[in-house]
């Protein structure tokens, strides 16, 4: 499938937080406005191409979705892509794509995006496009219609990327654990029964209240500046009415702590290496910044690739591990998970792993960090944040998915500042709080097959 599936469903996100630009270059300075309607501008002037990633960002995901609709966000995804008043169904993709342009879509529990990359004179155009889509989206009971052919195309998307993949199932599963009875409970693609029973008329409800322009972020990356763009968004966006049934309220809430140590196991026999799990409580960028930055720091001097302290040990040293990994949902509004992962060495049982990983874990979080680790870790962040505005569609997306959950601009731009202040202690001490002994976690096993290990 063309359009992106994101929010972690189909992968493990074990890297920290999005990254940020650097506060340090003057040169380079985002620019916002917003229009009269409420739609939210933000440029990124990159002036090495003469090209611009175009981006709307619609402020509802799963998390908005009502009772026994979910999957509704992603659906309207594909939807999205199909017929309006002024173009036929395939039409948008192929003008993109006779302009050279790219394009692509994905949903998050918190949000929705498209963008497009062209070249400069064509920017216009994609906000024509946008707008009209924004507007004029047919949705009908037509059974050969979009919003039911779509509904088919993504129950079999979930028969492919989820109920055939052990992975997946496992990850659903400890997800609903972890966030259960919160908004993020449910997997961004959706129950199957419940999306089987989504009607047109539920899609007519979503968009009507959804996708409207205070609702909407508009962030344009590259070869302009807010001068330019500014003309344009009001020409294209500034003229279409707002809804007024956003008010602009969300379900989001607090994350409640883990009350109880639960393991989770899924067997099967597509399953060729086992692999072990813990998820513990974590946090959000958005919620504890400061917090945050620490336990980034933190997890990645313990298990942030072959460098990290778990690695070595497991790894190099016992070799009882042949991968090694922690990290945290952090880039969410509400918390996520923060998780440790191994796969076992041949002939090593998940018993003797595990055993081996919590007592290197809890040596490790005795004896502490040093400096050089923590330093290292802390400019790696830091360099990884500046390198990130060097591809214009990570720098719109860095950009629209803080700004799509409530971050400030600010906050954005001292990221690199901010995390390069994390000292040795507040990354150690941001880890023993997080995997404390006595606090509750979900373990989870991926096996072979029944009984396996």
């Amino acid at each position: 499938m063309k359009h992106l599936l994101a929010g972690g469903l189909a992968a493990l996100t074990l890297a920290g937080s999005v990254a940020f630009a650097d506060s340090a270059d003057q040169a380079w300075s985002p620019e916002t406005f917003t229009l009269e309607n409420g739609m939210e501008v933000v440029v990124l002037p990159d002036h090495r191409a003469p090209v611009v990633t175009h981006m709307v960002w619609y402020k509802v995901g799963a998390a908005d979705e009502d009772e026994g609709k979910s999957g509704i966000a992603h659906l309207f995804e594909h939807v999205m892509f199909k017929e309006t008043d002024d173009l036929a169904d395939g039409e948008f993709d192929s003008i993109v794509s006779r302009l050279g342009g790219q394009l692509n879509a994905f949903t998050s529990w918190d949000y929705t995006a498209y963008y497009e990359r062209v070249a400069k004179q064509h920017l216009g155009k994609m906000m024509e496009l946008e707008a009209e889509r924004m507007t004029d989206l047919i949705i009908d009971e037509d059974p050969d219609g979009s919003f039911i052919t779509e509904r088919d195309v993504v129950k079999e998307e979930r028969r492919q990327r989820v109920d055939n993949n052990p992975g997946v199932i496992l990850q659903e599963k400890v997800l609903a654990e972890f966030w259960k009875d919160h908004p993020y409970e449910i997997t961004i693609i959706g129950r199957m029964d419940e999306v089987e029973a989504l009607t047109p008329q539920d899609g007519i409800d979503f968009y009507r209240k959804y996708y409207s322009p205070e609702n909407a972020i508009l962030v344009v990356a590259g070869d302009v500046m807010a001068e330019e763009v500014r003309p344009l968004a009001e020409e294209h966006y500034g003229k279409i009415e707002p809804s007024g049934l956003v008010d602009g309220t969300r379900k989001w809430r607090p994350v409640q702590p883990l009350t109880a140590t639960q393991e989770i196991t899924h067997s099967d026999p597509k399953v060729r290496q086992p692999v072990w799990y813990r998820y513990y409580d974590g946090t959000s960028a958005i919620r504890d910044p400061e917090f945050s930055n620490a336990l980034d720091v933190g997890l990645q001097v313990l298990g942030g690739g072959s460098t990290s302290l778990l690695y070595q040990a497991l790894v190099e040293d016992q070799k009882v591990a042949i991968a090694v990994a922690s990290g945290v949902y952090n880039f969410l509004h509400d918390e996520g998970p923060a998780l440790l992962y191994a796969t076992p060495s041949p002939g090593v049982s998940m018993e003797e792993l595990e055993t081996a990983f919590v007592a290197e874990l809890q040596s490790i979080l005795e004896t502490g960090f040093d400096e050089a680790d923590v330093e290292r870790v802390r400019n790696s962040l830091a360099a990884q944040a500046i390198y990130q505005r060097d591809s214009q569609v990570s720098m719109a997306n860095s950009f629209g998915s803080w700004v799509a959950i409530g971050g400030s601009i600010d906050q954005l731009m001292s990221y690199p500042d901010d995390i390069r202040t994390v000292t040795t202690e507040e990354a150690l001490e941001a880890v023993r709080r997080v995997f404390a002994e006595g606090n509750h976690y979900i373990e989870a096993h991926l096996l072979p097959e029944e009984g396996a290990l």
